[in-house]
């Protein structure tokens, strides 16, 4: 499984359309983290993530603060969306992971 994480500070960033970086995290079928990647972001941009979540093929976005508008395309794209998570990067995972 793929995820990625919009990171601010080493925290969930506060929207998903503001984040500078991203994580992105791949686990195996036990939930064991198997890869990282950390990318910084050119800009801040929903649409520029939106499409940096489908070209990396990404299985579940978690994030906090993300508009109807991408929260719908990204569901429609089959993406799973974990919303409204305000804590570090380390607990987003392991909420991911655990449910």
């Amino acid at each position: 499984m793929k995820i990625l994480v919009p990171v601010s500070g080493g925290e969930v960033a506060p929207r998903f359309d503001m984040a500078p970086e991203v994580l992105i995290v791949t686990t195996d079928d036990n939930n064991t983290v198997v890869a990282t990647r950390t990318m910084v972001l050119p800009q801040a941009s929903a649409d520029d993530l939106c499409s940096l979540i489908l070209t990396e093929r990404i299985d579940v976005v978690a994030c906090n603060g993300i508009e109807e508008e991408y929260y719908r395309f990204l569901t429609w794209k089959k993406i799973r969306v974990v919303d409204s998570i305000m804590d570090t990067v380390e607990n987003a995972l392991e909420l991911v992971c655990s449910s």
